[in-house]
């Protein structure tokens, strides 16, 4: 039996609604992720949606870029009928992008090595979404962009010129003004190879670390159909990144916040059953991939993402759990849009807290000195000291305003 190899790096896709980030997922791997009813019925991305993929060498292909990935795989061949290498896997995250959605945008890019911004060659740049994703990847804190122009076939070359100088103007005076643009079409996997060698190239394996097993929850789920016998049913499912230290199958895990009990909350402790990422069995959990873990928990706890936002770890090794948040805040500047500069936060307003991968309502206690106080309808399990942004509505649209960094609060259990 040969070894599996575990993807070693997280990419996330990013960018405006319908500009093409899941059919370039698609083209990548050749799985649609867009797999639930909602979705298909509205053609867009609702849920977060991940898949394992293989990058491949086909070392006498007629290019630069030899590295391809299964969704340019042909019988099992390279297109030019070359025996792929493989040469490792990588996690890619598929993430929505229409604005009532841009929290669980966020919540997906809260740990991620490189994300691919996709921006639609015949529309004007940027795009609302296109700008607040770009502000969310800036504040998280990444370095790593490819550029991905697509729908080259919906425009001809003047157009695609013209759409690339305002990609360029708009990424001029940041951190990503050196990032490559590539023009593609993912509907007919056109300069696909070019994206899966600049992965490759551009996005190292992430380092094994050591420390704590930590895992942040982006999806949870209840995998049994309709129906089963109850000497049938398996424990709910866990589906997230590890972002730290490593936890094997049969070991003792803990969940926060957990479960509310009055004005408490009480961890959740379950053992692990099994670990997959995409239909691959595993025996160990590690940082690098998105990972699926099987528990002994009642499926009615894990159903419908309601576990979506916890954190995961061994017994005893979580960060306490927050019900007020004391936050240094800091304003996001954007020259010209006066509506921003603008945000001010009075008693009682709602804002969204994004912390790691939850994403929860709050409401504003006060703001005075640089010090924004929130009460949580919801409680979260973070460190001192995390980064925490901050959405807010302005002018009818939810809008990221700024981040903090929590300084004190209110601990519901320590």
């Amino acid at each position: 039996m040969s070894k599996y190899i575990y993807p070693d790096a997280i990419i996330a896709t990013a960018g405006h609604v319908d500009h093409g980030k899941t059919t370039l997922v698609h083209a990548l791997s050749g799985v649609w992720v867009a797999r639930y009813s909602e979705e298909i019925k509205r053609a867009m991305t609702v849920k977060l949606g991940y898949i394992t993929i293989g990058l491949y060498e086909c070392p006498s292909m007629d290019s630069e870029f030899r590295i391809i990935s299964d969704g340019l795989l042909k019988d099992g061949k390279c297109p030019n009928g070359d025996e792929p290498a493989l040469k490792r896997k990588v996690s890619i995250l598929d993430v929505p992008g229409h604005e009532v959605l841009i929290s669980t945008m966020i919540s997906g890019i809260s740990y991620i090595d490189a994300a691919l911004l996709v921006i639609d060659a015949s529309m004007p740049v940027p795009q609302p979404q296109t700008e607040e994703h770009f502000t969310a990847l800036t504040i998280m804190g990444l370095n790593k962009l490819i550029v991905v122009q697509n729908k080259l076939d919906l425009v001809n070359k003047e157009q695609a010129l013209e759409n690339y100088k305002q990609i360029k103007q708009f990424l001029g005076n940041t951190w990503a003004k050196n990032s490559p643009v590539i023009p593609i079409s993912s509907l007919h996997k056109v300069n696909i190879e070019v994206i899966s060698t600049l992965i490759d190239k551009l996005v190292p394996p992430r380092e094994a670390s050591g420390g704590d097993f930590r895992m942040f929850v982006l999806r949870s789920f209840n995998v049994n159909k309709p129906g089963t016998s109850p000497d049938k049913l398996v424990g709910g499912v866990l589906g997230g990144t590890v972002i730290k230290g490593s936890a094997k199958v049969n070991d003792e895990i803990e969940i926060r916040p957990g479960l509310k009990l009055g004005n408490k909350y009480e961890p959740i402790i379950t053992r692990i059953v099994s670990i997959a990422i995409g239909n691959e069995r595993i025996e160990e959990a590690r940082p690098g991939g998105l990972v699926g873990i099987g528990t002994e928990l009642d499926p009615a706890l894990t159903k419908a993402d309601s576990l979506v936002g916890s954190v995961v770890g061994k017994p005893g090794t979580l960060p306490p759990v927050w019900s007020e948040l004391t936050l240094e805040f800091h304003r996001i500047e954007k020259p010209g849009d006066q509506a921003l500069r603008d945000v001010t936060f009075k008693p009682r307003d709602i804002v969204m807290v994004h912390v790691g991968s939850a994403a929860v309502m709050g409401i504003v206690k006060g703001f005075h000195g640089g010090k924004l106080d929130i009460t949580l309808r919801k409680a979260v399990s973070t460190e001192q000291n995390s980064k925490v942004v901050i959405t807010k509505q302005v002018n009818n649209r939810w809008r990221i305003v700024g981040y903090g960094i929590l300084k004190d609060g209110n601990t519901v259990l320590e």
